[in-house]
C-alpha cells in the first residue's frame, strides 16, 4: 500500500480496518470480511441477501481510487470506482440491504451496471433473450465469417437451443442451462471455417461428438445430445 496515496489506510493499518472505522464514524452498520488479497489492499462487505456475494473492494496502485464489484448468482451486477472510501461504505450498506440496481445508481452515481445486469433483475428469460440478441448482432458484424453467422441463425431457429444461455469462446458457441458463470455446458458447436466441417462438442474446445457439413446438421446433432427433458436456462451457476 502506498501511504502517500492512502494515509487514512496507513493510519488505520489496513483497508479492512479503515472501512470498519469509517462505518462506525458514519453510523452505518456493516460487516467487513476478508477480500481476495491481503487486508491492506482488499476487503469484502457482507450482504444480508443470500444470493448476493460480499461487495468486493480493492484499491488502486498508482492513483487513489477504491474499486467495488458486486456479484450475484454468477453475474456481476454492479461495479465502479471512487476516491472517497465513504462512498464505498454507503455502497456496501445499500448492496447488503438488497437495493435494486436502479436505486444503487441513483443513490451512488459512481456505480454502474451493464445491460446484462439489468436483464438479470428481470429473470432468466430476459437474460437469455439478451444474449441471443447480442450473439446475432455479433454474427452480423462478422460478414466474412459465413460459417459463424449461419451457425448462430440455425441455432437460434431451434427452440431447444434458443431457450438456453448462449455464449461464444473463440467463435465456438456454447449452450448453458444456467445464466451465471461458471456456466453448465450442455453442448457446444464450432463453426465451419474455410471449408472445414462444423463440429459438435460436449463443451467448447474439447471432446468432439461429431462433424457435419452444414449448420443445420450441426444443430440437429447438438440437440440430439442434450439431456432428456432439459428445460429453459435457470438462474445460478454450474456450482
Amino acid at each position: 500500500m502506498n501511504s502517500d496515496l492512502y494515509p487514512d489506510l496507513a493510519t488505520a493499518g489496513s483497508l479492512t480496518a479503515a472501512l470498519e472505522q469509517l462505518a462506525s464514524n458514519l453510523g452505518v452498520e456493516l460487516t467487513v470480511v476478508p477480500g481476495d488479497w491481503s487486508s491492506s489492499v482488499s476487503a469484502g462487505i457482507a450482504s444480508s441477501v443470500p444470493e448476493r456475494k460480499p461487495l468486493s473492494v480493492h484499491i488502486g496502485a498508482e492513483s487513489r481510487w477504491f474499486g467495488v464489484s458486486g456479484w450475484s448468482r454468477g453475474v456481476e451486477l454492479i461495479t465502479g470506482s471512487t476516491p472517497d472510501p465513504a462512498n464505498v461504505v454507503r455502497a456496501g450498506a445499500a448492496w447488503g440491504q438488497g437495493r435494486s440496481l436502479r436505486e444503487l445508481r441513483a443513490e451512488l452515481p459512481f456505480l454502474h451496471s451493464s445491460e446484462r445486469a439489468e436483464a438479470h433483475e428481470h429473470g432468466p428469460p430476459a437474460v437469455v433473450e439478451l444474449q441471443w440478441r447480442v450473439m446475432r448482432e455479433q454474427a452480423a458484424e462478422a460478414p466474412d465469417f459465413h460459417g459463424f453467422g449461419e451457425l448462430v441463425e440455425a441455432a437460434h431457429a431451434e427452440r431447444q437451443l434458443q431457450q438456453l444461455y448462449v455464449f461464444s469462446s473463440h467463435w465456438t458457441l456454447g449452450f448453458s442451462s444456467c445464466t451465471g458463470f461458471p456456466f453448465k455446458n450442455e453442448v457446444a458447436i464450432a463453426p465451419s471455417y474455410d471449408g472445414s466441417p462444423y463440429r459438435v462438442l460436449k463443451h467448447p474446445h474439447a471432446d468432439v461428438i461429431g462433424e457435419v457439413a452444414t449448420a443445420e446438421e450441426a444443430v440437429a446433432l447438438a440437440v440430439a445430445h442434450l439431456p432428456a427433458g432439459l428445460g429453459p436456462a435457470v438462474e445460478g451457476t454450474a456450482e
